[in-house]
């Protein structure tokens, strides 16, 4: 993949840099793994505005077919 260059401040660039090495990835691995966090957090995010804006009776429907389904483990 080509690298590309970003203009950050000297002071965020050595913070980067330094939560980097503690990690001990480059700060390249660092920052997709920053991105892919912020990425799942978003995705997190919109679950929960789902799940709070799904209606009372269809969330016991799914509470009631979970619990059919886990009962066949038993």
């Amino acid at each position: 993949m080509p690298a590309t260059t970003i203009k950050v401040s000297t002071e965020l660039r050595d913070r980067l840099k330094a939560q980097a090495a503690a990690e001990h990835l480059t700060l390249g691995e660092h920052l997709e793994r920053l991105a892919e966090l912020d990425d799942r957090r978003r995705r997190l995010e919109a679950l929960g505005f789902a799940i709070r804006e799904t209606p009372p009776e269809l969330l016991q429907s799914y509470r009631d077919e979970t619990a059919a389904w886990n009962h066949l483990d038993a």
